[in-house]
């Protein structure tokens, strides 16, 4: 009698261990989408990559709207972002995710784009996302078959963009003032979708900048390591949105690119000279909404002279707003 009443009890405690679990990944999975997709987060660091003497300046780094036409609260968000009062703006890429977006995401950038601007564009300018298997991010990238969407209006938004001024860095080298300092910057075309040509752009930086930016959508190890080589003292990227979903204490899962998870989002050095931040980005896929330990963010840089304090990055916490970045 007491065996059978062992197994029953047993039963019922995997019954109800099943039945915690299946509720603890609905309550991640209803927080991912429902919540933290939408908890808009400024990110703020300093970093020590200008020359000797160059006056303190500060670039945001916003990247991966993936906009919709409906995403109202990421407009105002994103055009609050005009209250910090920026020096320069890079757009590292994927504004869109549907065919009529380009003015949704013009009304976030609107006030932005008084301002001194430079962009590149990634795969969700060009193309629409489409739905894939999850599974396949954690593929080797050679196994995966390239998916894209519908084309998307990528040239409407560009001919926005120099029409207010901002710089299309795709292949160019460009010196640019910033607050009186020369910026000089240059940009590749998405290498996740190999369309870089970095041989366009290929040379030593100009050394008598203030600071030597390079711009490009996904930080793909080839790409960084050649503007490393021509002197490049930071580089700015998105497309791994962080990881999007991080596991507490281990981080990223994925970077959809070759770069290593350490380095999904924030700053890191690359190399004896060079810094690289990476935006972990405003949106995701419609087809992925969600979310998790890796909130939506836009970065505020302040770049210092070298050797100024540390040579690490000093990060402040995450500042979190609805509608505001006050």
């Amino acid at each position: 009698m007491s065996t059978l009443s062992n197994t029953r009890t047993s039963g019922a405690t995997a019954a109800r261990l099943a039945a915690g679990t299946v509720a603890l990944g609905v309550a991640t999975l209803g927080y991912a989408v429902g919540i933290e997709r939408r908890r808009w987060t400024l990110r703020t660091a300093e970093l020590p990559v200008l020359a000797p003497g160059s006056r303190p300046f500060t670039i945001l780094h916003v990247s991966d709207l993936h906009m919709l036409p409906g995403h109202h609260s990421k407009q105002r968000w994103v055009a609050a972002l005009d209250e910090l009062n920026p020096d320069l703006v890079v757009n590292t890429g994927d504004n869109l995710s549907h065919r009529t977006a380009v003015p949704a995401v013009l009304r976030a950038l609107g006030p932005l784009l008084d301002r001194p601007g430079v962009f590149v564009f990634g795969s969700n300018d060009y193309y629409a996302p489409k739905p894939k298997n999850p599974a396949r991010y954690l593929m080797p990238r050679g196994k995966k078959k390239r998916i894209h969407g519908v084309q998307l209006p990528w040239r409407d938004l560009r001919a926005a963009f120099v029409e207010h001024g901002w710089t299309d860095l795709t292949h160019v080298r460009r010196t640019i003032d910033v607050g009186g300092q020369p910026v000089f910057a240059a940009g590749v075309d998405d290498p996740h979708l190999r369309r870089d040509r970095y041989t366009d752009i290929a040379g030593p930086a100009d050394s008598g900048a203030a600071v030597r930016l390079g711009v490009t959508h996904s930080p793909e190890p080839r790409v960084l390591d050649t503007f490393a080589t021509d002197g490049y003292d930071l580089v700015l990227a998105g497309h791994t949105h962080g990881g999007q979903l991080r596991l507490p204490g281990y981080g990223a899962i994925v970077t959809n690119c070759d770069l290593d998870r350490s380095r999904a989002r924030g700053a890191s050095r690359w190399g004896a000279h060079m810094w690289l931040h990476v935006s972990a980005g405003l949106g995701t896929s419609p087809w992925a909404p969600a979310r998790f330990a890796c909130p939506p963010e836009a970065s505020l840089l302040t770049l210092v002279p070298r050797g100024s304090g540390s040579n690490e990055p000093h990060k402040s916490a995450p500042r979190k707003a609805r509608d505001s970045v006050r």
